[in-house]
C-alpha cells in the first residue's frame, strides 16, 4: 500500500469514527433528557469542531478544556448549591467534544496529506516536462516516451500504430483578433474535446504552445485514425458554436494522420513529424 492509499484509508477510518461518535452522542442526548443543557452543549461542541477544523488542534484543545471546565463549574454549582439538578448521564459531554474534535483533526490532516502528495506529483510532472498545467494534457516529452512503447508493440504484435495531429486553422490570424481570455478558452475547449472524443486506449497530448498542436496515439491504421480525427473536428465545431465566447468567431481545425512504417521511419520523432506534415495538406473547407 503506497502513501496515498494509506492516507486515504486513514481519512475514511477517522470519518467513520467521527460519524459513529456523533451517532452515540445523539443516543446519549435522548437518554439523558435535559433539552436545554443538551442544546447548549451541542452548540458549543460544534464551535469546538469548527475551531479545530479551521485553526488546528491546539486552539481546538484549548477551547475544549475551557468547555470542560465550564461544565464542571455548572454541574458543581447546580448540584451542591441548589440540590441534585443534573444527572450523571450528562458527564458524557466531558469526553464527546474532545473525541469529535480529535477525529475531525485527524481526518483533515490525512486529507491535507493527500492534497500535498497530489500537488507534489503534479509539480514533478511539470518539472519533468511531461505534463502541461494549462491543458491538463501530457506533452511532447511524454508522447515520445509513449511512442516508443506503441512502436515496440507494433513490432511484436503487428498492431498498426498511427499518430493523429490537430491544429487550429489560421491560428496566427485568429490570435490577433482574440482576447487572452478567448485564447485560454479556445485551448481548454480543444483539449477537452480531444480527451472526450477519443477512446480510452487512445492517448492525447499537447505538443506545442507556440503553435498550438495536439496529438493522439492510436492503435489503428491511417484510415481508422482519420475517422477519429473527423470525430474530434465535428465535436469541436459543435462546441465552438455553442460557446458564448467563441461562437461569433469562424474557428475550425486542421488535422493529419501518419501511420508507423518500420522500413521508412527510425523513431518517434519521424512518426510525429510525418503527422504534422500531413496537416499542411489539409486544405478542405473549414467547418
Amino acid at each position: 500500500m503506497n502513501d496515498s492509499q494509506k492516507a486515504s484509508l486513514q481519512a475514511d477510518i477517522y470519518l467513520l469514527l467521527f460519524l459513529g461518535l456523533l451517532t452515540l452522542t445523539a443516543i446519549l442526548m435522548t437518554a439523558s433528557g435535559h433539552l436545554l443543557l443538551n442544546t447548549i452543549y451541542i452548540g458549543l461542541t460544534v464551535v469546538s469542531i469548527l475551531i479545530t477544523y479551521f485553526w488546528g488542534i491546539i486552539p481546538g484543545l484549548v477551547e475544549n478544556l475551557l468547555f470542560i471546565f465550564a461544565q464542571i463549574v455548572v454541574m458543581v454549582y447546580l448540584n451542591l448549591a441548589q440540590g441534585p439538578q443534573i444527572p450523571l448521564t450528562l458527564t458524557f459531554w466531558l469526553i464527546v467534544p474532545l473525541g469529535l474534535s480529535f477525529f475531525v483533526y485527524q481526518m483533515t490532516a490525512e486529507q491535507r496529506q493527500l492534497q500535498w502528495q497530489n500537488q507534489r506529483l503534479r509539480s514533478n510532472l511539470i518539472e519533468q516536462g511531461a505534463f502541461d498545467e494549462q491543458t491538463k494534457l501530457r506533452t511532447m516529452v511524454a508522447m515520445v516516451q509513449d511512442a516508443h512503447v506503441f512502436i515496440e508493440t507494433n513490432r511484436r504484435f503487428k498492431l498498426p500504430v498511427t499518430v493523429g495531429i490537430i491544429r487550429i486553422r489560421y491560428y496566427d490570424q485568429l490570435k490577433s483578433m482574440m482576447s487572452e481570455q478567448q485564447i485560454s478558452t479556445l485551448l481548454t475547449l480543444t483539449s477537452d474535446v480531444m480527451t472526450a472524443s477519443t477512446r480510452q486506449n487512445d492517448v492525447t497530448y499537447y505538443l506545442n504552445k507556440d503553435i498550438p498542436t495536439w496529438g493522439v496515439l492510436l492503435y489503428a491504421d491511417e484510415a481508422g485514425a482519420q475517422i477519429a480525427l473527423d470525430r474530434i473536428r465535428d465535436a469541436f465545431s459543435r462546441q465552438v458554436k455553442a460557446s458564448t465566447e467563441l461562437g461569433s468567431l469562424h474557428i475550425s481545425l486542421i488535422s493529419g494522420a501518419a501511420q508507423w512504417n518500420d522500413s521508412k521511419m527510425n523513431g518517434p520523432y519521424d512518426l510525429i513529424d510525418s503527422g504534422i506534415k500531413e496537416t499542411e495538406y489539409d486544405v478542405g473547407q473549414s467547418n
